[in-house]
């Protein structure tokens, strides 16, 4: 499993239904995007912070693995706004306002991905794709889900072992070794891919398959005390942004 699917089975927030975390989660979300970028985006960054460490449990250093991969697209996307192609200055120049613009998207953008980290690392993929169907989500869509999850970890698992085979048969010591070591990584989980998705089908097909996967899902209520809290937290969080965007220059 990846760290961020550990983290969220064995999250404080594990057993809280995916309503309750996906209110406040893409609420914060929600606020980042919306919100002008100072002070709101920056406040939501602060507040989602705040949980992620604190009640909901997040270990620092698993944190910052999972933030660093979003947090490097948003600052490649924030210093594309620095330049500008054409113009006065030459076929390459900085842009006007280049920089505060840059440094509202990095505000926006890093404040919505901890708003969606937030409901990734306390609720389990298990947990939120069966319920997605009552939702109203067809239920074909999220059985290919389910199962392009359920692979994707068998093939991790796959190209793990792997590597290691190679490592012991010493097929990483030159650059020439490593890059055909490589070349049979790439085929041989294309191989293994191509046979474990025919012996699902099989599998399936033995198990009676009638065009719907049946997943036991825990039974959990909502919380209306949490949804209630974590709205007026999203009230609170819109309503200061506004006294601070007057009082702030």
């Amino acid at each position: 499993m990846l760290p961020i699917d550990v983290a969220a089975h064995s999250s404080c927030w594990r057993r809280r239904h995916p309503l309750d975390k996906a209110v406040l989660g893409l609420g914060l979300t929600v606020l980042a995007v919306s919100l002008p970028p100072w002070p709101g985006a920056a406040l939501v960054s602060v507040a989602a912070l705040t949980l992620l460490l604190g009640p909901a449990g997040v270990p620092p250093r698993k944190l910052w693995r999972a933030y660093r991969v979003p947090l490097g697209f948003c600052v490649t996307g924030a210093l594309t706004l620095l330049v500008q192609v054409g113009g006065p200055d030459g076929l390459l120049g900085l842009a006007d306002d280049g920089p505060a613009r840059a440094g509202e998207l990095l505000l926006r953008t890093s404040a919505a991905s901890l708003g969606v980290l937030l409901l990734a690392f306390t609720t389990p993929m298990s947990d939120l794709l069966p319920r997605l169907v009552r939702a109203g989500v067809p239920a074909p869509v999220v059985d290919v889900a389910l199962v392009t999850y359920r692979m994707s970890f068998l093939l991790l698992d796959s190209m793990s072992r792997i590597r290691q085979a190679q490592a012991a048969r010493l097929g990483h010591t030159t650059r020439a070794a490593a890059w055909r070591s490589l070349a049979g990584l790439g085929a041989t989980a294309f191989v293994r891919a191509f046979d474990r998705a025919s012996r699902l089908q099989a599998g399936l097909a033995g198990r009676g398959y009638d065009g719907t996967l049946h997943v036991l899902v825990p039974d959990v209520r909502v919380s209306r005390r949490f949804v209630g809290a974590s709205l007026a937290l999203l009230l609170a969080l819109a309503a200061l942004t506004l006294v601070l965007e007057r009082l702030l220059p």
